[in-house]
């Protein structure tokens, strides 16, 4: 594992202790977790903008044509 350091206002540090604090967490677990939410994110952001035209290309314009096309 490697250390990362990010400077933050004090106001959203402030914040980030008390939420660990109230989830007996400590706070690198939480943003190590914050993290791999976002990059998790960006990821299908990437993967869907990439897939979107094929998708409406064939008439796939909603989650319910997405279900209908996989049932």
């Amino acid at each position: 594992m490697t250390t990362l350091t990010v400077r933050l206002p004090e106001p959203l540090r402030n914040d980030l202790k008390r939420i660990c604090r109230a989830k007996h967490q400590p706070v690198s677990d939480v943003v190590r977790e914050s993290i791999r939410r976002y990059v998790a994110v960006e990821q299908f952001r990437r993967l869907r903008a990439k897939t979107l035209p094929f998708a409406e290309a064939q008439g796939i314009l909603t989650d319910e044509d997405v279900f209908k096309a996989l049932s």
